[in-house]
């Protein structure tokens, strides 16, 4: 039987559009027609999301709530229901599976599709993509851009130009015609610092960053990013679609050598542990939704309490601050510990966890990054935190710990 040829143009990038407010309008349809924004409501909050009769105002995802509101006086203002965004995203991933298994998602409101295995059964991919939007429309009330196109980030530049719900179709043949007028900025890795560098060199386009000497970009960006830019510049991305099969948990535990009856030194070794699961979190690109302690007792009893938090979170510092919540909500007195553990779980990637966060302070997971670099250059040792300098908890060591993956059937 012979091999059908793979399309010429099998990915698919699905972007919901303003996908949070969209969900409120879908649960409240007086709301349709009007601005709506969802966000912080307080002195300091920010806008998470915007619907597009809001954007008409000028008004965008990151900004003030305050400034928003004076652009947008009549705008509905609404906090935000990470649930019932959560389970939106959860439906949309579900439909996106019953076209084909090659699913990636970056957040709660956009994904990669690999279609080039469907067509025998749905039709050429852009076909595919029109059947995916109007599923999502008619079965889950909801707007979506999609963009077709010959790898990842052409069609996810496509579904960026498709917006509002819309659909582009970007055919391999007219792939360096499409890019050439389009300015440096709409290439991955060339933020506005790059992009400025550039400009000055009269790079503005990129047709102009293609007629640069590779030299001179490595002058100007450094040899790595000097290298993908010219690759995208070419409309060339050779990664594939990742299906993410997501872990059901992450965790860690310690015995201790002797039996452990200080507050204090438990506290330490949750520490410990949270750093451990943390930068094991990040490394998977996973965020917790659970965080869970365990503790077994002298006379071998265990017990286990848990905790879900409201943005999932893969910092060292949030995860401390939680387990550490339910130790001390035990109101333990002098009881004798023999083993401690930290547990994760109800796993989201990493990128939902940012979006929801939108909100929140980065700084502390801005110096997980920083440390997780330092480790992978230099080894683990090269970082660690004071309070667990010199610390002599009575542990059995690395040889007695466990931390566990399990990863879904």
């Amino acid at each position: 039987m012979e091999r059908r040829a793979r399309p010429p143009e099998p990915i698919l990038h699905v972007d919901m559009d303003a996908f949070y407010a969209a969900v409120e309008v879908r649960r409240r349809p007086e709301l349709a027609g009007r601005p709506v924004l969802v966000g912080g409501t307080g002195g300091r909050g920010v806008v998470a999301s915007a619907s597009y009769e809001a954007r008409a105002f000028g008004v965008r995802s990151a900004m003030p709530m305050a400034e928003a509101r004076r652009r947008c006086p009549e705008a509905v203002v609404l906090p935000p229901d990470f649930d019932a965004y959560r389970v939106a995203s959860a439906s949309l991933l579900d439909l996106f599976r019953d076209v084909t298994p090659l699913v990636e998602p970056l957040s709660l409101d956009e994904a990669f599709l690999d279609v080039g295995g469907a067509e025998r059964l749905l039709g050429a991919p852009p076909r595919i993509g029109a059947r995916i939007r109007t599923r999502v429309r008619d079965e889950l009330g909801l707007p979506a851009s999609v963009g077709v196109a010959p790898n990842k980030f052409l069609a996810k530049l496509c579904s960026g130009h498709a917006k509002p719900d819309g659909l582009l179709h970007l055919r391999a043949t007219d792939v360096d015609a499409y890019l050439a007028p389009l300015p440096v900025g709409d290439l991955w890795g060339v933020g506005a610092q790059s992009a400025a560098r550039l400009e000055r060199f009269g790079i503005r386009t990129i047709a102009d960053l293609r007629g640069t000497p590779h030299a001179t970009l490595v002058r100007i960006l450094g040899a790595a990013a000097a290298q993908q830019v010219s690759a995208l510049a070419r409309g060339q991305d050779a990664r594939t679609v990742v299906p993410y099969e997501p872990a059901k948990g992450m965790s860690a535990e310690e015995t201790f050598d002797r039996d452990v009856d200080d507050l204090e030194l438990l506290r330490r070794e949750l520490l410990r542990l949270a750093d451990k699961v943390g930068r094991r979190l990040r490394r998977g690109t996973v965020a917790a939704r659970t965080v869970t302690l365990k503790l077994r007792f002298a006379n071998f009893s265990t017990i286990t309490r848990s905790r879900t938090l409201t943005v999932p979170a893969d910092e060292t510092t949030v995860l401390h601050r939680e387990v550490v919540g339910l130790l001390d909500a035990l109101r333990l007195e002098r009881v004798r510990v023999r083993l401690v553990g930290l547990g994760t779980s109800n796993l989201v990637p990493s990128g939902a966890a940012r979006q929801l966060d939108l909100l929140g302070d980065d700084r502390w997971a801005r110096l997980d990054r920083a440390a997780d670099a330092a480790r992978g250059r230099f080894g683990d040792a090269a970082v660690t935190r004071g309070v667990l300098l010199d610390d002599e908890a009575p542990t059995t060591g690395d040889a007695a710990a466990a931390a566990e993956d399990w990863r879904q059937q």
